[in-house]
């Protein structure tokens, strides 16, 4: 998950992607939690289905541990990256566009997509790609599944 950016250090994340790793993870936290409760030690009397469950609870262990250790390193890389730049867009940046057809909207440009209030828009999508590096006034071209198209950056916020 970790991601190295334009300037070659770790990148900010978005309002919207930090209130999602610290959902995830509190949610692993808690399986984790449940998981480990059963978890008793192989018992020398029990039967073979006893043994495969436990051998079964360890590695789901395992699999937590190992993506909490991830997220927990994505929370101290964002921390080191600091506020997402209000000149430029970058990942974790809040950008206002105007498309083509006049509509305008508010998204964020993050990491992963994910279902949130705002609209999420990744950085290696067609239209997160188009919008990296670029400022308020500029206009951004990019292709999507009905053809070519664009849209004026009117502004580049901090995360919310």
């Amino acid at each position: 998950m970790s991601q190295l950016g334009m300037s070659g250090g770790p990148e900010p994340i978005s309002a919207e992607g930090l209130r999602a790793v610290r959902e995830e993870l509190a949610r692993l936290r808690a399986d984790r939690e449940k998981v480990t409760a059963t978890l008793r030690g192989v018992d020398p009397v029990g039967d073979r289905a006893d043994a495969a469950d436990e051998l079964q609870r360890a590695s789901e262990v395992t699999r937590l541990d190992r993506r909490i250790a991830e997220l927990e390193g994505r929370l101290r890389e964002a921390e080191a990256a600091g506020e997402p730049s209000t000149r430029v867009v970058g990942v974790g940046s809040t950008v206002t566009v105007r498309f083509d057809d006049g509509a305008e909207e508010t998204v964020e440009i993050s990491e992963e997509a994910e279902e949130r209030d705002l609209t999420l828009v990744t950085f290696d999508s067609p239209l997160g790609k188009a919008l990296l590096g670029r400022h308020p006034g500029e206009t951004v071209n990019y292709d999507t599944p009905a053809g070519a198209a664009s849209a004026l950056v009117l502004s580049v916020g901090p995360r919310g």
